[in-house]
C-alpha cells in the first residue's frame, strides 16, 4: 500500500498530479481543488489510495489523509467505485460527509453527482456506525494563485470531471468569476466557491 508520495510537482491537470520521486514519475487522479492546489516545479505530498483491478493500477492522491480515509471509506459501501467516491470527496469535506451521515442528511450526500436519493439512503445505513472514525479535514495544503484566465478552465474541467455538464461548468464559473478579481484568490478557493454554487442548485 502506498500511503503517501512526496516530491517536486512535474505537471499536472484538472484532475491529475505528476511527482517526481527520485527520478520516478507518478501520476495520480486528484479532486480538483488538490490539483489545483499544487505548484509547478515546488514540492508537495500527497496522501495516497491505491486502487487495484484486474486490467489496472490506478494511484488516487489528496490533499490530506483524512480526504484519503474518506475516499476509502465510502467506497466500503455497495455500489461506491472510485470514481463516485472521488465525487464525493471533492464535494463534501471528511466532516461534512461524516456530519451528513450520522445526521441522516439525505439532501447534502444527493448533491454529489452519482448519487440520488437511494444511494444516499444506502450510504447512511452501510456507513453510519463507521463514520466516526474520520478525522476532521484539515483542507488544502499548497495554494498556487488563480491567476489571469487560466483558473476558468481548470474549474470548468475539474467539474466536468465530477460528473457536472460544460453547461452547469460554465455557469459555475460565472457565478464565481467576481471573486477571480482578487490576485489572492487561489484555484481552489474558486474550486470549492463553484462546488457550493452547483450544491446549491
Amino acid at each position: 500500500m502506498i500511503s503517501h508520495v512526496t516530491g517536486v510537482v512535474t505537471a499536472a491537470g484538472a484532475t491529475y498530479v505528476v511527482v517526481d520521486v527520485g527520478g520516478f514519475g507518478v501520476r495520480a487522479l486528484c479532486t480538483p481543488g488538490t490539483a489545483a492546489s499544487v505548484r509547478l516545479n515546488q514540492p508537495t505530498t500527497l496522501h495516497t489510495s491505491l486502487v487495484v483491478r484486474e486490467d489496472s493500477l490506478t494511484l488516487y492522491g489528496f490533499a490530506d489523509a483524512d480526504e484519503r480515509d474518506c475516499f476509502e471509506l465510502a467506497q466500503s459501501a455497495s455500489g461506491v467505485g472510485p470514481k463516485l467516491a472521488q465525487a464525493l470527496v471533492s464535494v463534501l469535506s471528511p466532516d461534512d460527509f461524516r456530519t451528513a451521515v450520522l445526521q441522516e442528511n439525505l439532501v447534502a450526500l444527493c448533491r454529489v453527482p452519482g448519487i440520488g436519493r437511494k444511494g444516499a439512503q444506502k450510504l447512511v445505513i452501510e456507513l453510519k456506525d463507521k463514520v466516526t472514525a474520520l478525522g476532521v479535514s484539515t483542507g488544502v495544503g499548497h495554494a498556487s494563485p488563480a491567476g489571469a484566465a487560466g483558473w476558468r478552465e481548470q474549474v470548468s474541467e475539474g467539474l466536468q470531471g465530477l460528473g457536472w455538464s460544460a453547461r452547469e461548468a460554465e455557469q459555475a464559473c460565472d457565478t464565481v468569476a467576481p471573486m477571480a478579481d482578487d490576485p489572492a484568490t487561489t484555484v481552489a478557493t474558486l474550486m470549492r466557491a463553484a462546488l457550493a454554487s452547483l450544491a446549491r442548485r
